[in-house]
């Protein structure tokens, strides 16, 4: 189907590329606000346009999606899809921090079936396959297997509702590093309960999955890719017996959060 070592070599590539334009590192980027609240850099686009160009020639035929590239439709009539965020973690990777990456996922038939993502800030290079198990620079990872949730680790930059009773542990600005470090057992808990983009979490996901971490969206169900609204609203992902009660906190924080809105307005 496609060669696993020029996909990484490429995904490396994207990641060198956007290291020379990163200010941590004591280099000028020309950045913009695409909506209030939302970066991009001039390196964004770069890398995208590389990645576009490298991996449809890795695997011609198939379909492109990403963050910084206009929706095409024809991708929902292909059986392999490229989900790419060139950079995730523009804020971390603008102010000099070290919590960006270069996000790539292969999804075939709306599953990924690879997962690799570049972090070069942090000396760190992510991959997976499905049915081959996870790895961080070439070593074989194993997911957070964490049975109580009190005292468990969650990527906070303060402490939420629902998890009040966590141990906070750094937080990255990407999402993909963030459910990484469940499949590093780096942290036991990651979720969002607003609505994302696929190529947010498609690489992450598979990466946490083969680690032995579950991963679904907020309602339990299992995510899906490529799909005609490339979104899905909020994800966890966790050692797996933490998930039940993960989702029960979840659940009662949206209820109490809706009545609070309700009330509000009345």
């Amino acid at each position: 189907m496609f060669d696993p070592i020029r996909l990484e070599s490429i995904v490396r590539a994207a990641g060198r590329m956007a290291m020379a334009r990163w200010p941590g590192a004591g280099f000028a980027v020309e950045s913009w606000q695409k909506s209030p609240g939302n970066p991009v850099c001039a390196a964004d686009l770069e890398v995208d346009a590389f990645l576009k160009q490298e991996l449809g020639a890795l695997l011609p035929g198939s379909g492109w999606l990403s963050e910084e590239t206009a929706a095409d439709t024809a991708r929902l009539e292909r059986e392999f899809v490229w989900l790419v965020d060139p950079i995730d973690g523009t804020r971390d990777f603008l102010k000099g921090r070290a919590g960006w990456g270069v996000s790539v996922a292969l999804v075939e038939q709306g599953r990924p079936v690879a997962g690799l993502l570049s972090a070069p800030a942090r000396e760190e290079m992510w991959s997976a396959y499905a049915g081959r198990g996870a790895t961080r620079n070439g070593r074989a990872i194993r997911a957070s297997q964490r049975r109580q949730m009190p005292g468990a680790r969650i990527p906070l930059l303060d402490a939420a509702a629902p998890f009040l009773d966590l141990e906070r542990v750094n937080r990255p600005n990407a999402i993909a590093l963030r459910v990484a470090m469940v499949a590093a057992d780096e942290a036991d808990v990651v979720s969002s309960v607003r609505w994302g983009h696929e190529w947010d979490i498609a690489a992450a996901s598979l990466i946490a999955e083969e680690a032995g971490a579950r991963v679904t969206d907020v309602h339990g169900a299992s995510l899906s890719f490529n799909k005609h609204d490339p979104r899905s609203f909020g994800i966890i992902a966790c050692a797996p017996p933490l998930h039940g009660e993960t989702q029960e906190r979840l659940a009662r924080y949206m209820e109490e959060r809706a009545a609070t809105s309700r009330d509000g307005s009345s």
